[in-house]
């Protein structure tokens, strides 16, 4: 059964895109089929890091407004096959993304890929609304200071109530996706700790992703850092996020600490 996951924030620069990416290509990697989808109308950004922006012909808004085919606008990545993406558009507005437009895209998606992540714009209008509107479950992305962070509760309350799994009467599924996270500046104060992070948003977390300069060199190159053979901690926080996303149990170690997350918290309970 396929599962459709909005990649989100309320605010921007915090890693959707570089998350979408790494996580997709994780998941792709691993032998799902997986599409990511770029719902950033007007700042497209996916192309470029998925290496793919030589490549676009038909967007999302072409599909969407039946003006071209799904099998048109999906570009295959040439290193994974089983990883697609179909690109947002870099010219029209995002009012040309309907409602009724993105129902079907997603519905054929659907029958395509076991995965689907959408790449939801920052801020809470349309784009992003519409990006949340069909998925069956939500990675929200933050920076470990305070406007990101109370900009992510904002979408929180919108994803349990802005969605169709929210109006059916069904739970909305979330996880936290913690990035740039400095576990040195976090200690002398000039961060909010992941402690801080979670009894402010009270989701369950996905990853801590560290401040890396390897995301960024791997970013600029067009090959996301789970795809071009990095064995940095970054590299293994995404392939552990992505792991996590499919259900499995994994330890989560703080960058910059010896000891799980998991065991600190069970150890400082103990005391």
């Amino acid at each position: 059964m396929s599962k459709v996951v909005v990649v989100t924030s309320g605010k921007g620069g915090v890693g959707k895109t570089t998350s979408t990416a790494s996580i997709g290509a994780a998941l792709a990697k691993g032998g799902k089929r997986v599409c990511v989808v770029d719902f950033d109308v007007g700042l497209r950004n996916l192309d470029l890091v998925m290496g793919a922006e030589r490549r676009v012909v038909y967007d999302l808004i072409n599909v969407a407004q039946g003006d071209a085919r799904l099998a048109q606008a999906l570009i295959r990545d040439k290193r994974i096959d089983t990883l697609s993406l179909l690109a947002a558009s870099q010219t029209r507005d995002k009012d040309a993304l309907t409602e009724q437009g993105v129902e079907r895209v997603i519905g054929e998606l659907r029958g395509m890929f076991d995965w689907i992540l959408c790449d939801s714009p920052a801020g809470i209008e349309r784009g992003a609304l519409l990006a949340m509107r069909f998925a069956d479950e939500a990675v929200v992305v933050t920076n470990p200071e305070v406007s990101s962070v109370r900009d992510s509760d904002r979408i929180i309350g919108l994803l349990d109530s802005k969605t169709l799994r929210a109006e059916q009467g069904l739970r909305m599924e979330k996880q936290l996706l913690l990035t740039r996270f400095d576990a040195g500046r976090a200690s002398r104060g000039e961060m909010l700790s992941v402690a801080d992070v979670l009894d402010i948003l009270s989701v369950p977390l996905l990853g801590i992703i560290p401040e890396s300069e390897d995301i960024l060199r791997a970013s600029n190159l067009g090959a996301p850092i789970t795809m071009n053979g990095s064995t940095s901690q970054a590299g293994r926080a995404y392939e552990e996020a992505s792991r996590r996303l499919m259900g499995e149990t994994i330890p989560m170690l703080i960058p910059g600490e010896k000891k799980s997350f998991l065991n600190r918290i069970l150890g400082r309970r103990a005391a």
